[in-house]
């Protein structure tokens, strides 16, 4: 499974992003499933609707509703690891959605990321210490 960040899915559903060719070419090039979080979905939909994407907002959730995507259940034992954490990045800063997919990585035992963000996760580190490996954008 490839963890799949808020930058992607914009930049994958909004066709005026910067990203958009290349999220669209990664997307035809994986052959794994894609799980991402609550949180995520949140961001992505309040952002592709704020953008004046409406429409687009709702065809997303559809289809991840429709099973397009893996989401990882978040359980009582996640929200202190989050809290730590965003607490941790404050000087980023680091936000719920993105501390929600520090612990996915934590519950994969891997790092591997679709996201439009690349200072943020060349930062975070997840069990401590392991990197996470961009494959929308690659490494710096």
């Amino acid at each position: 499974m490839i963890i799949a960040d808020t930058g992607y899915w914009v930049a994958l559903f909004n066709r005026g992003d910067a990203h958009h060719q290349r999220a669209v070419a990664v997307s035809g090039e994986i052959r794994e499933r894609l799980v991402t979080t609550w949180p995520v979905l949140t961001e992505t939909a309040h952002l592709l609707a704020a953008r004046g994407h409406a429409g687009v907002s709702a065809r997303f959730l559809e289809r991840c509703f429709a099973g397009a995507v893996d989401i990882f259940e978040l359980d009582v034992q996640a929200r202190p690891r989050m809290l730590e954490l965003m607490r941790r990045y404050a000087q980023l800063p680091m936000d719920l959605a993105d501390a929600s997919l520090v612990v996915l990585a934590e519950k994969l035992g891997h790092g591997r990321i679709l996201s439009t963000d690349r200072r943020d996760f060349e930062s975070y580190r997840w069990k401590q210490h392991q990197p996470f490996e961009n494959l929308l954008l690659g490494q710096a």
